[in-house]
């Protein structure tokens, strides 16, 4: 556990420190506010669709040959990404780069995986939150230093990420032991590996049903954010990639806090159901702060507010993979991470498309924040669509226990 947080970290830094400045990359081979969006629109649907086919096909092979092979492959293959991106000197080249990037970051799928091989599963909920908390940290160190960076050069940002890539696969290689022993590995098959197989299989699962769809709302709205934040900051308040760079160092205090922190402590007197569902009704609320701000401070008080809200993505991941089996976690954490890379490339054809209507406003305009606004909506769609099931829950094991506590 402690060498998949480490490793979690420096991968979350590395990604971090390229997000305030991937836009700028962009805006080198553009001319214009609508060309940029247009421009990192095509980066982000590449990133997307790469990890959704990617996805599902990592986690089903780390389930045949083990977590240690693909965790180091993919470790590799995000140092080659960067190193790229750095050198890029055109759009399109970008793209390819970017598309490459996505099939290899799908190994996140597989160091979730990892933890559940080696997680009770009355433990899982609090372990998938200190990964997650391991992601909040990674977007505290990451991003400020890309924003610093990237003040000076564009380019050194990826440049330090290539490099903290390598040294997380060179420590994975020294460091890094096997998680899933041989008797519950299964042969690989296409059949299963493949994005619509494991999505079906997913939402099959006993226990899971219509969370598949609370996931992707949920999904969706939090990537139409991540696609939009670095152009809507530059939109609506002028900020460049310091400015980002210290918007997500504090959205990583807040996220590191929430589910390295305050989830253990919430997981004592709240079920994961309910935190799912209350951290999923405190983030729509969120959003929706994030589109109303007229000005940056008061972003920063949204991010803030937001701190409960970081505990419903775990919450939801451990009742996932509690209802999986341990020889099918590599590919039922691949699915729900393939669901999530679906979403990400639906969101910035969203999102960006959204913020290319209102760029046109001035700086300061309450309508920029559209994007924002469309994912409050989700995510509060998504808040009563887990209710619903959960109560639908309650009542069939209440109905369930009825009968039993009658018999002699």
């Amino acid at each position: 556990m402690r060498f998949i947080l480490i490793a979690v970290l420096i991968d979350m830094i590395a990604v971090g420190i390229m997000v305030p400045v991937l836009p700028h990359i962009v805006g080198r081979f553009t001319s214009s506010n609508d060309e940029q969006t247009l421009g990192f629109l095509a980066v982000t649907l590449a990133f997307g669709v790469a990890s959704f086919l990617g996805s599902p096909i990592l986690g089903a092979l780390s389930d045949r040959y083990g977590r240690r092979p693909i965790l180091l492959l993919g470790f590799m293959g995000m140092a080659t990404s960067f190193f790229v991106t750095a050198a890029a000197e055109a759009l399109w080249v970008l793209v390819a780069v970017r598309m490459f990037s996505g099939a290899m970051q799908a190994n996140v799928s597989v160091a979730n995986a990892y933890v559940a091989d080696i997680t009770p599963p009355e433990d899982r909920a609090r372990r998938f939150g200190l990964v997650g908390a391991m992601f909040g940290v990674g977007f505290i160190l990451g991003p400020v230093m890309g924003g610093l960076l990237g003040a000076i050069d564009i380019r050194y940002p990826f440049v330090l990420a290539g490099c903290l890539a390598l040294a997380n696969g060179v420590y994975g290689l020294l460091v890094l032991p096997e998680s899933l022993p041989a008797e519950r590995r299964r042969a690989f098959a296409w059949s299963r590996a493949n994005p619509v197989a494991a999505l079906r299989g997913l939402a099959a699962l006993k226990g899971v049903g219509s969370l598949v769809a609370v996931i992707a709302l949920a999904s969706l709205a939090q990537f139409m954010l991540h696609t939009s934040w670095v152009l809507y900051a530059k939109f609506k308040f002028g900020w460049g990639p310091a400015e980002v760079g210290w918007s997500l160092f504090a959205v990583g205090v807040v996220a590191a806090t929430s589910q390295g922190f305050l989830l253990k402590r919430m997981l004592k007197r709240f079920s994961p159901r309910r935190l799912a569902v209350v951290g999923m009704v405190l983030g729509a609320v969120t959003y929706l702060g994030y589109g109303l701000s007229t000005s940056g401070w008061m972003v920063f008080g949204f991010i803030l507010f937001g701190l409960v809200s970081g505990v419903a993505p775990a919450a939801v991941q451990s009742i996932v993979s509690n209802a999986a089996d341990a020889r099918t976690q590599g590919q039922t954490l691949g699915a729900v991470a393939s669901l999530n890379s679906l979403m990400a490339v639906m969101a910035p054809l969203i999102s960006l498309e959204l913020l290319r209507w209102v760029s046109h406003f001035p700086p300061g305009s309450v309508w920029i924040g559209l994007p924002f606004f469309v994912s409050a909506s989700l995510q509060a769609l998504g808040a009563f669509l887990a209710w619903r099931f959960f109560r639908g829950q309650r009542l069939n094991d209440a109905a369930a226990a009825v009968p039993a506590a009658s018999k002699p």
